[in-house]
């Protein structure tokens, strides 16, 4: 399904086709920190449409995973990065997506503190 999303203050704008009856939760120290729900879609299945000249990469430990955040309000609303095959993938913030129904999503909590 095709949803629209971007970052608190607007600046950074998307549309993404993904699919959420999968997304993860993750207790590594950066992501639950942050709190967000992620869902992953190739990278053809997601389009920046405003904001790429706000966006602020962070990257840490492989430093392989580009943590994308707004330059204004913070959000981190998508990151990119690679799956083990290099097959590019954009991890969605599925809380940035607008008018979802965040009771019906159902994460899976995923371990990688222990990776």
């Amino acid at each position: 399904m095709i949803y629209h999303g971007g970052c608190h203050c607007g600046k950074v704008r998307f549309h993404v086709d993904v699919d959420l009856s999968n997304p993860i939760t993750c207790n590594c120290s950066y992501c639950s920190r942050r709190g967000s729900i992620l869902a992953f879609t190739p990278a053809e299945s997601f389009s920046l449409t405003s904001g790429s000249d706000d966006l602020v990469d962070y990257r840490f430990n492989s430093k392989t995973i580009e943590h994308l955040f707004c330059g204004t309000c913070g959000m981190e609303s998508f990151a990119r990065g690679a799956m083990p095959d290099g097959t590019r993938m954009v991890a969605v913030n599925v809380r940035c997506l607008d008018e979802v129904d965040l009771d019906a999503v159902k994460p899976q909590q995923v371990d990688g503190r222990s990776r």
